[in-house]
């Protein structure tokens, strides 16, 4: 029977039939229709999608499913209700999704430094790391984020870096029998911060020697501080464990900067990186049409 008099049949009329178009595929489930998973794990934020998820991290997170993510990441995590950690946990597992870095965050970080081998901060970072753990398995969660905190000028850079790798072998000694890692980040917000640089980084993991200890190899933070993205990758790579991603300048998705994502994707690809990269940027335009260009921008740079 043709499509015609079988609408007929059903007395729907030919005022339903020119519409049958628009009825078939709401433009609401035209903004929502699922997208092939990209081929690298790419990770947003809470926030990047809230134009079009507007009920939540629930409605969020699928709506990140659908468009193809498969990992999340959520820097503030530890501050979250522990009832909204397994909200999230039990989301992730539900989607199949994994979750990515949350941030190891006893205050303020930056200003409360483990270069200085203070004991109230150590006993500060241990305790924090304790609480992680916890944080970590109701998500399901395998690296956190950890900065050492400022540099201490009252002390030589040698001192420094050996109350850093104590502090950090500690802090192994912690996640190290759940399987979990702290991915140390070398940061270029200010050049009163200890870890800035990805050889720097380097040396602390191998002093520290163990596999919960590792390098978060930010890109953005790289190309600001030392550029020679893929060069430096390489000599570090034995122990970078996360990557994350940002252009510059303006810390916006790639595309919008100078970094050219598509070779170090490729390059990330072809180490055979199966872990997470996670987006911990902000969207250059705003509204649905900067959250749709985001996603567009990620298409365009994914490995083929």
């Amino acid at each position: 029977m043709q499509r015609r008099g079988f609408i007929k049949r059903l007395g729907l009329g030919t005022a339903v039939m020119s519409g049958v178009g628009m009825l078939s595929i709401p433009s609401f489930a035209k903004e929502k229709m699922a997208g092939a998973p990209f081929k690298l794990d790419f990770a947003p934020h809470f926030g990047m999608f809230k134009q079009h998820a507007p009920g939540g991290i629930v409605d969020e997170l699928r709506f990140m499913a659908d468009q193809g993510f498969r990992s999340l990441e959520d820097n503030g995590l530890l501050k979250r209700p522990i009832a909204e950690q397994e909200l999230i946990g039990k989301t992730l597992a539900d989607l199949g999704m994994r979750m990515g870095v949350f941030v190891v965050d006893g205050g303020d970080n930056w200003k409360v430094s483990l270069a200085s081998g203070k004991p109230e901060f150590l006993d500060n970072f241990l305790a924090t790391c304790r609480a992680s753990v916890e944080a970590a398995k109701r998500v399901n969660a395998k690296w956190m984020t950890v900065v050492p905190g400022y540099f201490e000028r009252n002390l030589q850079l040698g001192v420094q870096t050996g109350n850093v790798i104590d502090a950090l072998k500690r802090g192994a000694e912690i996640f190290e029998p759940h399987g979990m890692a702290m991915v140390l980040e070398p940061l270029s917000d200010n050049p009163d911060l200890f870890l800035r640089h990805a050889d720097q980084t380097y040396m602390i993991c191998r002093a520290v020697g163990s596999p919960a200890c590792k390098l978060l190899y930010d890109a953005y933070h790289m190309q600001r501080n030392e550029g020679n993205l893929i060069a430096t990758m390489e000599k570090t790579w034995s122990e970078i464990a996360y990557i994350q991603i940002g252009d510059n300048p303006g810390r916006k998705e790639p595309g919008t900067g100078e970094v050219n994502y598509a070779n170090v994707f490729q390059y990330i690809h072809k180490k055979g990186f199966t872990g997470i990269l996670g987006m911990e940027h902000g969207n250059a335009l705003p509204g649905k049409a900067g959250e749709l260009a985001l996603i567009d921008a990620y298409r365009k740079v994914d490995v083929k």
